[in-house]
């Protein structure tokens, strides 16, 4: 209980301080978008499940995971290192803006499982500890920009799975006050999967 009010407070307090307005360019940063598009889509709506869709996303956490993918210190990937190696900061702004302006589709979702991601992101697990993903999320999964948490609605499965796993086993650790990766530790395999189910089916 004491983690859960202690996650929902920091949510609440990132959510009132941080400002969110991006500096971007949206059409520039369309210009700027070709080499994303074999993974990401051209309008940021990735055809791939093992790749976020971007369209949508809020544009302050899109450029904070650039730069982190850039810094390769808390979230660490080859492909991602390679992409942003040469991107300026103004260049993740514009990135940012473009993706941000472009509207998300709604996923795929599996109904066997949406009952138990539903019941977990709306109210958590009392008995292992893990809070409701809408505390930070949003009961709609659009997140909270001010707070740089990203919106999750309509993500693929298998890339939001894969996140929850990384989070869980320290290999992605861009988490403000190691949040994610408090909440991960405490999910099982079952409920890490019916939670990115559940995520990806809302709109």
């Amino acid at each position: 209980m004491k983690t859960k009010l202690l996650i929902a407070a920091l949510c609440a307090l990132l959510g009132s301080n941080v400002s969110v307005f991006a500096a971007g360019n949206a059409a520039a940063g369309k210009d700027k978008s070709a080499m994303c598009m074999g993974c990401h889509g051209a309008d940021g709506n990735s055809p791939a499940d093992a790749f976020p869709s971007l369209a949508g996303q809020h544009a302050d956490y899109l450029v904070k995971q650039m730069a982190d993918f850039k810094a390769a210190t808390h979230r660490n990937d080859p492909t991602m290192l390679g992409m942003v190696a040469a991107l300026s900061a103004q260049d993740m702004e514009d990135l940012a803006a473009f993706y941000a302006s472009q509207t998300g589709k709604a996923g795929m979702a599996d109904e066997k499982q949406v009952a138990l991601g539903k019941a977990i992101y709306r109210g958590g697990n009392i008995s292992s500890g893990v809070p409701a993903c809408m505390g930070c999320h949003s009961p709609s999964g659009a997140g909270n920009p001010g707070a740089k948490f990203p919106s999750l609605k309509g993500q693929h499965a298998k890339y939001t799975a894969k996140q929850l796993r990384d989070f869980r086993d320290n290999n992605r650790k861009n988490d403000a006050g190691k949040m994610m990766r408090n909440v991960a530790l405490r999910m099982t395999n079952e409920e890490i999967e019916a939670v990115a189910q559940f995520i990806a089916g809302l709109k």
